[in-house]
């Protein structure tokens, strides 16, 4: 079996080369999830493909026990393009085996299905989980939303749009934004070629690249004020190309006097916390569920 270091340098690698289209990039994600999903916990129940309505599903993971269990809505990565609930299924599953009712959202992706469909899908899976978590025993006063990658931005996206509503309905306990990005234009700036974002971004916006690149639906570090979001945890590798925009949405935090924590990891590389073979990743992960412990 290969080393950890041998390991880490295989993901490095892998992330250094760009996908030149948007099937490449569906490919490899496709490619790397049943090494990713392996040795998956133990948890109380599985529920693959539920329907929230016509169009929209996601993956069900249940924890152990009676509950009542605090709710996480997760958004997997992959550029608004690629992912899903399958590529990210372990993960959720790990959510459950702490003790979340975990719902592993299958947004729609963009180019099939530009913005804001993916978007709106987020918004109605909050809705819909604060609804009908309760069929698996879940707890909607205690609900919690996260995502990796792109999968972050969507998240702090829902957060700002439900939190600027008049009397918002929705209130969450915490946002768990994993190396995510969170001002397009400014990473599209940086010209960075391991991100392909260009190419994502115009994929994503469609008609609408380059206008609505500031919109904070697209990048909600724009709309970052005081009240703005629930406490946040914020984990990033120091070796990721997205590292800016982590430091960039906790300086944001800080200037809007919302509680966050931001957690720079050494020498880890984007994606790297699905990587269960990496002691950086189980570390991480300790981590994110000890301040949801604290916070939801």
């Amino acid at each position: 079996m290969a080393s950890e270091a041998e390991i880490l340098e295989r993901v490095k690698a892998g992330m250094r080369q760009p996908a030149k289209d948007i099937p490449s990039l569906r490919g490899f994600i496709e490619k790397g999830q049943t090494a990713l999903n392996a040795r998956a916990p133990e948890i109380g129940a599985f529920h693959a493909d539920v329907e929230l309505r016509p169009g929209l599903r996601a993956d069900i993971a249940v924890p152990k026990g009676a509950g009542p269990f605090p709710i996480v809505l997760y958004l997997h990565g992959g550029g608004w393009v690629a992912g899903s609930p399958k590529s990210h299924q372990k993960l959720g599953m790990q959510f459950a085996e702490q003790g979340y009712l975990t719902i592993n959202l299958d947004y729609r992706l963009a180019p099939e299905h530009p913005f804001p469909a993916g978007f709106e899908d987020c918004l109605y899976a909050v809705r819909w989980a604060i609804a009908n978590g309760t069929r698996w025993n879940g707890d909607p006063s205690r609900l919690a939303i996260g995502g990796d990658s792109a999968g972050a931005n969507l998240a702090a996206a829902t957060m700002v749009a439900l939190g600027a509503e008049p009397n918002p309905a929705v209130r969450f306990k915490a946002g768990l934004l994993i190396y995510g990005l969170f001002d397009v234009p400014a990473v599209i700036a940086r010209r960075d070629p391991s991100m392909g974002l260009d190419m994502m971004a115009r994929a994503y916006l469609a008609d609408r690249y380059p206008d609505l690149l500031g919109d904070p639906r697209v990048s909600p570090l724009k709309a970052i004020k005081a009240g703005a979001l629930p406490p946040q945890f914020i984990i990033c590798g120091d070796d990721d190309p997205l590292l800016p925009e982590s430091r960039a949405i906790a300086e944001a935090c800080q200037r809007a006097g919302i509680e966050h924590e931001l957690h720079v990891v050494p020498d880890m590389p984007h994606g790297y916390i699905q990587v269960w073979m990496l002691s950086a990743a189980g570390a991480s992960l300790r981590t994110m569920f000890d301040f949801m412990r604290r916070h939801i």
